[in-house]
């Protein structure tokens, strides 16, 4: 009896390691694929905040809970499945879809570039049907919903870059990694909008302190600082989100053209990085990493500012005829 028990024991020992053998597998991917997506999401967290601009501040925290539920449906209930359907049953459209990502992420960031250099009127397939009051539902309802149109096309990259980055291995796995992983993005992004979208408010209640001591002082400095700082850190943000919407697209079609037998750029840019860092040894990975970045960008930008044109010339017109047409009763 002794002797079963014992047995027993030791197969409820190898598969406690087998399972926490996995757990740490999954969360190994789940942190290396997300790290691959990290441009994407410093671009959604750099484009929400503008949603919830010239709503009372009550409904700020509201809209924002909105919108991460929206995101939350958009990455599993519909991309995570679409994901995995492509993974077991047309694993090569994986790359194609993933370039056609890119190639969007760069124009888009392209374009924004583009808009803050050369002012122009937005095409008509960007406007809305008509006014509405900022203060109506209506209104509420509409920015509601194109926060989360936009959140699809930037959630749909982030599931293609993590479905891309990870290993063959068991569906279940690759279910739970790309469930962990938008989870965990989402919690990120929205998490941080609530944040920043209310650390003007935490700074005006520290800044109209009363007291006079010492730390009422310092809270009242800090309040005043975050009120100050707030519009500064924004703008840095969404710098910082377009120039990672084009090295990120540019990348990802980098490593596409590499899949598909170009890898002439690719190495041109691995051995530009390695020179440097070769060069700077102290801050080799730093000064690699700046370089890749910063061809992986030249790339995008050659890529989005051929596109411009294109979108703006034929796909924009064709779409809102598309609209147009479906509109009529």
């Amino acid at each position: 009896m002794s002797v079963g028990l014992m047995a027993l024991l030791d197969d409820v020992a190898a598969l406690a390691k087998v399972a926490a053998t996995s757990i740490d597998d999954i969360a190994g991917q789940a942190a290396r694929a997300g790290a691959k997506a990290a441009g994407v999401v410093i671009d959604d967290a750099a484009v929400t905040p503008r949603y919830v601009v010239g709503f009372d501040p009550a409904r700020e925290l509201p809209i924002i809970q909105r919108i991460a539920i929206g995101s939350l449906r958009n990455k599993l209930l519909i991309l995570l499945p679409v994901s995995l359907a492509l993974s077991l049953f047309a694993p090569s459209a994986i790359t194609p879809l993933l370039m056609l990502g890119g190639a969007y992420l760069c124009f888009e960031g392209t374009e924004k570039i583009y808009e803050a250099l050369v002012p122009h009127d937005p095409h008509p397939a960007h406007v809305a049907a008509g006014p509405l009051s900022t203060g109506s539902q209506g209104f509420e309802d509409a920015k509601v919903a194109s926060a989360i149109k936009t959140d699809f096309i930037l959630s749909a990259e982030i599931m293609a870059i993590t479905l891309a980055s990870l290993p063959a291995g068991p569906f279940w796995t690759q279910a739970i990694v790309l469930a962990v992983v938008g989870l965990a993005i989402t919690v990120v992004v929205y998490g941080g909008v609530a944040l920043i979208v209310k650390a003007d408010d935490v700074g005006l209640y520290l800044a109209q302190g009363p007291s006079t001591s010492v730390l009422g002082r310092f809270k009242r400095a800090i309040g005043r600082g975050l009120v100050r700082g707030m519009p500064y850190f924004l703008t840095g943000l969404s710098v910082v989100g377009t120039a990672a919407m084009i090295w990120v697209g540019g990348g990802i079609l980098i490593h596409g053209l590499d899949t598909y037998g170009w890898p002439q750029i690719d190495h041109a840019i691995k051995a530009s990085a390695q020179m440097a860092a070769q060069a700077l040894p102290a801050i080799a990975g730093a000064v690699a990493w700046i370089v890749t970045a910063l061809a992986s960008g030249l790339v995008g930008a050659v890529v989005g500012i051929a596109i411009i044109p294109l979108a703006n010339g034929v796909i924009a017109p064709a779409w809102s005829a598309i609209q147009a047409r479906t509109a009529k009763p």
